[in-house]
């Protein structure tokens, strides 16, 4: 006879299964996600950022990184790379010390601790598709804290 088991939907439509008197404390990894169904989080006013993995365990993180028209993320860096895909809109984006506009389907790469901004032209969000190698534990904690308080974290 088997074990008796329970079976719960976790976020991001993972399906787990657990054992009669197992504590699962680590989520199965999605392997199909629904951006609709992701956690997001307020960075700051005119950029949202919605997190597609990297909360189960995973090596790297993917993000949608959403920055409101006539908003600009400023110069910033961080120890992770980054690299991605222009997922929608447009922007003037700033690398180092190189400058150009992007837009939907522009690749690029952003190396550990170097400086960049965005700054999202048009009337639609300009949308990146990040992907950061080591996970953002910072974007983990910030999406605890906020869904703590209830501020700045969507469903």
């Amino acid at each position: 006879m088997f074990p008796a088991r329970s079976l719960s939907v976790a976020p991001f439509g993972a399906l787990l299964i657990k054992q009669e008197g197992e504590d699962l404390t680590e989520e199965k990894t999605p392997y199909f996600i629904d951006p609709e169904d992701a956690p997001r989080l307020t960075q700051m006013p005119g950029l949202e950022t919605t997190i597609l993995t990297g909360l189960h365990g995973e090596k790297m993180m993917m993000v949608l990184n959403a920055t409101s028209p006539g908003h600009t993320v400023p110069m910033h860096s961080h120890p992770h790379e980054q690299t991605g895909v222009v997922y929608a809109g447009r922007a003037i984006l700033r690398i180092g010390d190189e400058e150009r506009i992007v837009e939907k389907g522009d690749f690029y790469c952003i190396p550990a601790n170097v400086p960049h901004r965005d700054t999202c032209i048009g009337e639609e969000p300009f949308v990146m598709l990040d992907i950061f190698n080591p996970v953002r534990e910072d974007f983990i904690e910030k999406f605890k804290q906020a869904s703590e308080t209830g501020k700045g974290a969507g469903e």
